[in-house]
């Protein structure tokens, strides 16, 4: 008997996982429904099944999720929609007997976050987070390398993330530009590299301290330096012609799908804003200290209008010191191959040994988004005997959480000029 699917959220971030349910894993899995606040999106979603060769499902607004899924009976719920109703859907789905699949981040503050710990508890229904990022060779790397002691015990971590004037500006055009929908950048994005280390390190944040503002995007930024002329938005504006940082969704076919022609739904939603607005409320260069449990300290940086994207990590222990830098290829949500998406161009893992001579690390090259996470991921997810894993890189709620309540530390530590206690944060 094939195991059932709902989807909550039919945006960019969906199709992921309706097209691995529909395509892929069609033997073993189907989708039975789609809710969003767009029926233009839905329709879309409806039109990539047909492409697949299944069957149109059942599409219901935000006010039906109970209705749906008493008439179409899905085993499990997957959660894509916008990052501050993803406690509403997966404690509404858990209370209807569903289990649930969640995009990360888990949640943005720790008010909901306590919701889902106390609904998951009361229920006993399993929630899986998509953390696709572990499952990319090069990251599982770095987990084995940590367990197999080539450095001895980690001590302290460096870790530096540059988002591109491609992909970074993309945040501050969409939904993601308002914290109250977010979390802003050190949850929406961070979430994916604190639970790297979490994931590395077996560990979880004990305290954390933060600085953050926005110094590049948002008009007063640009004001000051010399910008005259602002938009509201790119389509139909003649300001916008000449904005390298504005995005035309009439030329993005897919963009224009899913949220242009979605507009004559009547909800609201702009997808192409200027990023430099004078309504953005999310931080553009942000700076973190995080000590672990174990004793590890970090030094976390994000920054979202860089020339380059990738990362500069370094784990150091009491026996040596683990190299890691990436570049990866710049990727607009919806707005071109999705297995670009995280892709790294280059990436080099070196072991630096305390007294012996440093070595490069061989790392296996997989296809797909997310440096060939994603089809590892998808496979963990809809196989119903997934592969021998060694690393057990499935999460669940609590590897979500973990991960979230750094970002929404740092953003309580922002607010207040003070560190948080994180244990304090949430009740387990």
């Amino acid at each position: 008997m094939k195991r059932r699917y709902a989807q909550v959220g039919t945006g960019g971030r969906a199709r992921m996982y309706y097209e691995a349910v529909a395509g892929t894993y069609k033997d073993i899995n189907e989708m039975v429904a789609f809710c969003d606040i767009s029926t233009t999106r839905m329709d879309y979603a409806n039109s990539v099944l047909e492409e697949l060769g299944a069957s149109r499902v059942p599409e219901y607004l935000p006010h039906e999720f109970e209705k749906m899924i008493d008439e179409t009976h899905p085993d499990v719920v997957i959660v894509t929609s916008v990052d501050r109703t993803h406690d509403d859907y997966i404690i509404r789905a858990m209370r209807k007997g569903c289990d649930v699949i969640t995009e990360k981040p888990i949640t943005i503050n720790e008010e909901k976050a306590q919701r889902i710990i106390d609904s998951a508890k009361e229920t006993g229904r399993h929630i899986r987070v998509a953390f696709n990022y572990r499952y990319a060779p090069h990251h599982t790397k770095i987990r084995e390398l940590i367990e197999d002691g080539v450095i001895g015990k980690p001590t302290s971590i460096h870790f530096e993330w540059l988002l591109n004037t491609d992909h970074g500006a993309d945040y501050y055009r969409r939904w993601h530009r308002n914290k109250l929908n977010s979390g802003g950048l050190l949850v929406h994005k961070a979430t994916h590299h604190f639970d790297l280390v979490n994931f590395w390190l077996g560990s979880e944040a004990d305290t954390v301290f933060a600085f953050g503002n926005l110094a590049f995007y948002g008009q007063a930024a640009a004001e000051r330096r010399g910008v005259e002329k602002f938009y509201y938005r790119c389509h139909g504006s003649e300001t916008a012609k000449d904005d390298p940082f504005a995005i035309d969704m009439e030329k993005k076919p897919t963009l224009k799908a899913l949220y242009l022609d979605a507009e004559n739904d009547g909800n609201g939603y702009i997808r192409d804003r200027s990023v430099f607005s004078d309504d953005i409320s999310i931080e553009d260069t942000m700076n973190v200290l995080v000590k672990f449990r174990n004793g590890v300290q970090m030094s976390y940086s994000l920054t979202s209008y860089m020339p380059w994207e990738g990362f500069n990590v370094a784990i150091n222990g009491d026996k040596g010191r683990i190299e890691y830098t990436a570049l990866e290829k710049p990727y607009i949500n919806a707005g071109g191959d999705k297995a670009d998406e995280g892709a790294t161009v280059y990436h080099k893992i070196r072991v630096c040994p305390m007294f012996g001579k440093a070595y490069d690390v061989e790392i296996e090259e997989k296809a797909g988004g997310h440096g060939g996470g994603d089809p590892a991921l998808l496979d963990d997810i809809f196989l119903p005997e997934p592969p021998e894993d060694r690393f057990h890189r499935a999460a669940d709620y609590e590897d979500g959480i973990k991960s979230a309540l750094i970002g929404i530390a740092a953003n309580k530590s922002i607010a207040s000029g003070l560190p948080v206690n994180v244990r304090n944060l949430v009740q387990w």
